[in-house]
């Protein structure tokens, strides 16, 4: 056991600060976005390790994402009126229900993505699963990015994400990752129903 905890401390960090950036982004407290980058930037060598180079790069976009996010939050706040000390971000940038234009803009970014991502990795890698690879990668693409601008929906998208990953990552042997996935499907159960309690606008 020591061992493995040894071999794997790696992928444990992450998954300890993953679990840790997802109870942030419940709370809408606007650490959660550095905390973001620590995350990516582990399981960009862990994805690396394992072949799942979609995932890997992933992480990338999410080192990136976390960097815009972390402004539009801030800025959101301060345009609310909140001093800037404060890190909770609820005063500020709402919540905000997704309108049917960006819903269908975004459903259209998943599939290309996923069949673009599909073909890389079926094609240039040695994924061992590059369909659900790819796919599991768009749609953490789209819903980051409704996260950056506090769109509730992101958790269905969350939830479906997080779920197909608890059953690819188990049968390939990521334990620690299957059991990070786990939960973050769990709260974004959880995070939906937070989300709801807040004032909500609609686009």
């Amino acid at each position: 056991m020591p061992e493995w905890l040894a071999e794997h401390s790696i992928e444990i960090f992450g998954a300890i600060a993953g679990i840790l950036y997802v109870f942030l982004e419940i709370r809408q407290n606007i650490l959660l976005w550095p905390l973001g980058i620590i995350t990516s930037a582990v399981y960009i060598f862990v994805f690396r390790e394992n072949g799942f180079y979609a995932g890997m790069v992933l992480q990338l976009y999410y080192l990136v994402i976390s960097v815009y996010g972390w402004r539009v939050w801030w800025h959101g706040a301060r345009s609310m009126g909140q001093r800037a000390e404060s890190m909770e971000q609820k005063p500020g940038l709402a919540v905000r229900r997704i309108g049917l234009k960006t819903g269908v803009i975004c459903l259209a970014v998943s599939l290309a993505l996923w069949g673009g991502l599909w073909y890389v990795l079926d094609r240039w890698t040695d994924s061992p699963v590059p369909l659900w690879d790819g796919l599991i990668t768009s749609l953490s693409v789209v819903a980051t990015w409704m996260l950056t601008h506090k769109i509730l929906e992101q958790w269905h998208v969350w939830i479906i994400a997080n779920s197909l990953a608890v059953v690819v990552y188990l049968v390939v042997g990521m334990y620690p990752t299957t059991v990070l996935f786990f939960v973050y499907a769990v709260m974004a159960v959880v995070g939906l129903r937070e989300w709801r309690k807040s004032p909500v606008e609609n686009n």
